[in-house]
């Protein structure tokens, strides 16, 4: 297998799934293939494809900021991937490459586990990207009355947004360029961008904006403590990490490309064993 993205050597992946084939009974490589390391770039993603099909790949994990446009080169799109409109997950059958999400259901596992009464009134989903794709349908499908959608492409949050009402109904999503406006009477915060981890460490947001009576949940894992959840903490607001959104999806690709299911629980001790390692180093 293999993770393909931008700045993902600190990334878990490898040793979770690794560590999870070892528990089945079998011998697991997973490679990173780092555009930034490699000096490579989105455009060489056809290349890399190809590449892994060549050598055999059973799968590849996508990430940042290859989600969307890895879709031209698949041959068949699960049901999820197609309404989401981004793929983290390339399994190689039979000759043909089929694209999956696990985005979706690893962000709901551990927002449920972590915040299992959050209020979901009014959410603030801040990033339209592939991850901020996935986590938008998955919060709509927990019952959220209402998400906007803020990006800095405002077109880009205006696209999803018409999408997810077309899915779920004209009420149910909008989006706003101004997040100020936006976070005014928001129950809780969606962070779906790479802003807050050690390549681009800050606020996505000033901390003004962040309200006691608020929830936050954050993607971000490198840091597992992000400035975010530290400012968020501070002004009393419930959080959940960005490790429960890592092992979830990492469960779900486990399962598509291995054909067997992985121990989510035991993934989850081993996902805070690395941590703690890694934090200690």
């Amino acid at each position: 297998m293999g993770l393909i993205g931008c700045g993902i050597q600190r990334s878990l992946t490898p040793a979770m799934q690794e560590e999870e084939a070892r528990q089945h009974g079998l011998r697991l490589h997973y490679q990173l293939i780092d555009l930034d390391a490699a000096q490579a770039s989105p455009q060489d993603l056809p290349t890399l494809i190809e590449a892994a099909r060549v050598m055999g790949y059973h799968g590849l994990n996508i990430t940042y900021p290859c989600k969307q446009l890895v879709i031209p080169l698949l041959d068949e799109l699960s049901e999820e991937a197609a309404a989401i409109g981004a793929v983290n997950t390339v399994v190689f059958k039979e000759g043909r490459l089929i694209g999956h999400n696990t985005d979706a259901s690893g962000w709901t596992l551990g927002f449920v586990n972590g915040l299992p009464d959050a209020d979901l009134s009014r959410v603030v989903l801040l990033g339209a990207g592939g991850a901020g794709a996935a986590i938008a349908h998955a919060v709509l499908r927990l019952g959220a009355q209402h998400l906007v959608v803020v990006d800095q492409d405002p077109s880009r949050a205006t696209e999803l947004a018409q999408g997810l009402q077309a899915l779920y109904g004209a009420d149910r999503a909008s989006s706003h360029a101004d997040v100020a406006v936006a976070m005014a009477g928001a129950s809780g915060l969606i962070h779906a961008t790479p802003t807050g981890s050690d390549k681009l460490p800050g606020l996505p947001l000033p901390e003004a904006l962040l309200r006691p009576e608020m929830w936050v949940s954050e993607i971000v894992y490198f840091p597992l403590d992000t400035a975010l959840l530290k400012a968020a903490r501070a002004k009393g607001c419930r959080t959940v990490d960005g490790g429960g959104m890592a092992v979830g999806q990492a469960v779900g690709a486990f399962d598509l490309v291995m054909g067997r299911q992985a121990d989510a629980q035991r993934m989850r001790e081993h996902f805070l064993q690395l941590i703690r390692l890694r934090s200690d180093a």
